[in-house]
């Protein structure tokens, strides 16, 4: 059944485009990956699934409703997440599956606006302002589109309605699965204050036990420190996190914006130097971050591996080739050829990341965005 918020929603059709309030829509398919499994399969309903590999090694792509219960998450690993789920069921990644459902969503996304911001295949941005098909409501165009994705797939989306990006992708996440959720103008800053900081982009685990230590919890508890507190503690992230805990987002929906990185970082719950856990460290990451490369139908001809030492000093070594990098194999190797270069430590490290860069895409399809590195866990 549809879970739905309809705090704040009312009629969007004139006051917010005569303010020059832009109309957002995020859509946020329900564990992608693991549904187009269950509904592939029928003996998949119901039952918690993980998409990935279930070897020592293996790492957690995707993970169903089912399995979530239990605490499966995806880039978990695949051991871990058997232990906490005993009668966890592992299928091996369908991408051509995947992209053919993204396809039909995306196709649908079209038909009612050009604006159309891929994050990946089961998310994107919306900027429906234009209402090209005289809807007359961003709210019953997320409705609209949310019915047509369960109709033409099978499968279900959440939405998150609103006046920015930041505010739109939150509002998505609010009433998984299967949710709707609707933030309007001037109401943006008090639905933020309400929220947990691990909510917002970019705060990871660490910087989430930061913040604590510093007396930040909740949006509220961060809209309450100036500007200077903020630069004093976060440097280059403050004035992101200082606009995004009054709700405010200032950038456009980009249909056209190219992609220049596939990439994932894990920072460690303790910091690590011996090679063995070193290398184990790396296959993981390659897992991962190949399936994103897989994921986004990328090709490119750099791989950089990235460091963080406990003194939180960064630093990196990158290979790049004359043509690009053809499979999964040739991207681990030359991973694990960069992480060899680099030992022994001079010091354990804290952060590992990996990323293909010097992109270029089958059928040069320049709808897709640029992506920052993501976290791993």
């Amino acid at each position: 059944m549809t879970n739905e918020n309809r705090q704040d929603a009312g009629s969007d059709s004139d006051g917010d485009e005569a303010s020059g309030l832009r109309k957002i829509i995020h859509v946020d398919m329900d564990a992608f990956f693991a549904s187009v499994e269950q509904r592939d399969n029928p003996d998949l309903r119901g039952k918690p699934v993980a998409v990935g590999g279930s070897g020592g090694r293996g790492v957690v792509a995707a993970a169903s409703y089912e399995a979530r219960k239990f605490g499966v998450r995806s880039a978990m690993p695949s051991v871990t997440a058997k232990r906490l789920c005993p009668d966890l069921i592992f299928v091996k990644s369908r991408f051509d599956a995947y992209r053919e459902a993204s396809g039909k969503i995306r196709e649908i996304f079209l038909y009612f606006t050009p604006h159309v911001e891929p994050l990946s295949l089961d998310e994107a941005y919306l900027d429906v302002t234009d209402d090209i098909r005289g809807i007359g409501s961003a709210t019953r165009i997320a409705e609209l589109i949310r019915t047509r994705i369960h109709e033409q797939t099978g499968l279900t989306a959440s939405a998150g309605v609103s006046y920015n990006k930041f505010i739109a992708k939150l509002a998505s996440d609010q009433n998984k699965p299967d949710g709707l959720c609707v933030i309007k103008p001037g109401h943006g800053a008090q639905f933020v204050a309400t929220l947990p900081v691990r909510r917002f982009h970019g705060v990871g685990p660490k910087g989430a036990e930061k913040m604590a230590r510093l007396g930040i919890e909740t949006g509220a508890d961060l809209a309450a420190k100036d500007i200077e507190f903020m630069r004093a503690n976060f440097g280059s992230f403050a004035d992101y996190l200082y606009r995004a805990a009054r709700g405010i987002d200032l950038r456009p929906v980009r249909a056209n914006r190219i992609r220049k990185s596939v990439g994932g970082e894990r920072t460690f719950s303790d910091d690590i130097s011996s090679g063995s856990a070193l290398r184990e460290t790396m296959d993981n990451i390659v897992d991962i971050v190949w399936e994103r490369i897989e994921r986004s139908e990328a090709k490119g001809r750099t791989v950089t591996l990235k460091m963080k030492y406990t003194d939180f000093q960064i630093v990196s070594r990158a290979r790049s080739l004359t043509g690009n990098v053809q499979d999964k194999a040739e991207f681990a190797r030359i991973g694990h050829e960069l992480l060899e270069e680099m030992l022994p430590l001079p010091m354990p490290i804290r952060l590992m990341g990996l990323t293909l860069s010097n992109l270029e895409r089958e059928g040069q399809d320049e709808r897709k965005p640029d992506t920052a590195q993501l976290s791993l866990l």
